[in-house]
């Protein structure tokens, strides 16, 4: 096909910058290593990066509190570095995706300096500034409503100077800002530009639904949780309806420039409600992060294609996960040991499926969640509620390039550990091993651009309910693909509807074992142990 839209058509790949690569030997990775490392990127197949946040940033929350919208922060380079890299990856056929992280910015962002000092200067209520409520402790009144923070504890901080609480749903030293003031959307829509004009293709949009919150600022209603945020509904601090005409502003902005993007993060939303934001006047396309709390069954994970499926219909685009930088690793939840059969099937099916894969940095290794101490943990929520929750440094360490110490990664200690296993499980290593992970993703990544089924075809299930696999076709025009997902650890015999298949006799096109004797016979598709298989007419 000559219509091949990067977005829809490709395969997007997160990069976390202090994790990938370091090119100067400081332990922290910087724009100048993914530089360095873009044509692994090319030959793996990707079409476009998404770089978690590179701005300036006190790091209370690991870039995302940010301090000045306008810049890349020091550690990682320059604005000069990330230029090049632009240049570099568009001459590539990579696209950049920036992580925009608008709903709030750091306590160290100027905005907030100048708004917190008064109630009369220019930027007073550039955030969300209420009085106390009567009654509070140490002649500070109480804070205006029962709002908790994400992060642990209430989401308001008095800061005396003003007499005021300001809200923050994360940390504290993460204010949110006030978007219903059109000085803040200005401004905000000015880093939108700032951005484009330096030739990147698209954003990210981070928790991008709580940038609004309710007017009156109601009290949320109780439910069951453990931790406090999780003992709210969060009806009014979340899901506003101003989200829609911001959204409609946002992508007349984009289409004003050619093949730009956008993705939301919906936070604690449901798929229905991540694909209501979305559309031909809205973004582009919304997370769904079903698949991350799947259990490694097939019904599970057919369960939620089928919900997404269901939501986004013929008019929204979808997307898959398994993996991101707030999440454990998928080869973490999902594999035995060091053994890669079962990740071999769970990216089989986000490969095979309809919609925009997303992989995270070292997905296609394997790469396993590293196990740290609780003295050597630094993600703030890891340190605030360990040991029932150790945070997200795990699946964020650096990324395993080669068996050199530190993974090739550095040249120097780097800024958290490298997985212990990282001698035997790294790029160099399996780049040349015809039966590695990293050699099965690449060459279904191939097929998949070969193939317009599997990247534009219908998604129709033929697999009878209740079996430990899943078949389905996907057909685009006269092109039919039957795929086979086997998650048992034996032999199966997956029983298939024959009326819901086309009647002719199955070739294998692709499979995940070298010997593969895969075939489909009188209803029953037959699949070795773990096996994912595609196959054609």
């Amino acid at each position: 096909m000559n219509d091949f839209l990067w977005w829809r058509d490709g395969i997007i790949y997160q990069i976390y910058p202090r994790s990938f690569a370091d090119s100067n030997g400081d332990g922290l990775g910087d724009l100048a290593g993914i530089t360095a490392r873009l044509d692994y990127l090319a030959e793996l197949g990707v079409d476009a990066i998404w770089l978690s946040p590179i701005y300036p940033s006190p790091d209370k929350d690991f870039g995302y509190d940010v301090s000045d919208y306008g810049d890349v922060d020091p550690r990682f380079g320059s604005l000069a570095d990330f230029d090049v890299l632009v240049r570099e990856a568009h001459q590539r056929g990579i696209r950049v995706i920036l992580d925009m992280v608008l709903n709030h910015t750091s306590d160290q962002h100027p905005w907030f300096q100048e708004s917190r000092r008064s109630r009369d200067n220019p930027k007073q209520d550039w955030y969300l500034w209420k009085d106390p409520r009567p009654e509070g402790d140490r002649g500070v009144g109480r804070p205006p409503n029962n709002w908790q923070s994400c992060f642990g504890g209430r989401a308001w901080t008095y800061v005396p100077e003003r007499g005021q609480y300001y809200y923050h749903m994360f940390l504290p030293e993460q204010p949110d800002v006030n978007w219903r003031n059109p000085a803040v959307r200005q401004a905000m829509f000015d880093v939108f530009r700032f951005w484009l004009e330096r030739g990147v293709d698209g954003f990210r949009l981070d928790v991008f639904n709580v940038y609004f919150k309710d007017a009156a600022y109601r009290d949320n209603p109780p439910r069951w949780g453990l931790r406090g945020f999780d003992r709210q509904q969060h009806t009014y601090d979340c899901d506003q309806p101003e989200m829609f005409p911001l959204l409609r502003e946002l992508r007349a902005l984009l289409d004003s420039y050619p093949e730009r993007y956008a993705v939301g993060e919906t936070f604690l939303a449901t798929p229905e409600k991540a694909a209501s934001y979305c559309g031909a006047d809205k973004l582009h396309a919304a997370f769904n992060f079903e698949f991350t709390a799947c259990p490694f069954r097939a019904d599970r994970f057919l369960r939620a294609i089928q919900r997404w499926e269901t939501a986004v219909g013929d008019r929204v685009w979808p997307t898959y996960v398994l993996s991101n930088h707030d999440l454990p690793r998928s080869a973490t939840r999902y594999a035995r040991g060091e053994d890669d059969a079962r990740a071999k099937v769970v990216l089989g099916l986000l490969l095979t499926l309809r919609g925009t894969p997303f992989l995270y940095y070292g997905e296609e290794i394997g790469m396993r969640d590293i196990h740290l101490r609780r003295s050597e943990i630094l993600d703030p929520p890891g340190r605030r509620y360990w040991p029932f929750y150790k945070g997200r440094d795990g699946c964020r360490s650096p990324m395993q390039w080669d068996d050199r110490p530190y993974a090739g990664f550095s040249t120097s200690r780097p800024w958290l550990p490298v997985h212990p296993n990282y001698r035997q499980r790294n790029v160099l290593a399996q780049r040349e091993d015809e039966a590695s992970l990293l050699t099965f993703t690449r060459r279904l990544i191939a097929l998949r651009r070969e193939k317009v089924a599997l990247r534009r075809g219908d998604f129709h299930l033929v697999s009878e309910a209740r079996q430990p696999g899943l078949a389905y076709l996907r057909t685009y025009g006269e092109q039919t693909l039957l795929i086979g997902l086997n998650f048992s650890s034996r032999p199966l015999d997956l029983s298939v509807n024959p009326r819901l298949l086309p009647a002719t006799t199955w070739q294998i096109l692709f499979s995940s074992h070298a010997a593969s004797t895969a075939s489909f016979k009188a209803g029953k598709l037959h699949l070795a142990p773990d096996e994912v298989c595609i196959l054609s007419p």
